[in-house]
């Protein structure tokens, strides 16, 4: 078994696994939560939103 491990052609696939099982999680933890869902969706839409007023400072 750890004969697999040392083999440099099987660090692609072990890599792939890792990354996959990782992004799983984090989108598991960022729509797992209801508040956080509706934080984010509703943030969703800020780059397209227009400037009308480009006079007025923001802050």
């Amino acid at each position: 078994m750890l004969e697999w491990f040392a083999n440099p052609a099987n660090s692609k696939p072990l890599g792939l696994l890792i990354f996959f099982v990782t992004f799983c999680l984090i989108v598991l933890w960022v729509y797992g939560s209801r508040k956080r869902s509706e934080r984010l969706e509703a943030h969703k839409n800020i780059p397209f939103l227009d400037d009308d007023n480009k006079d007025t400072p923001h802050g």
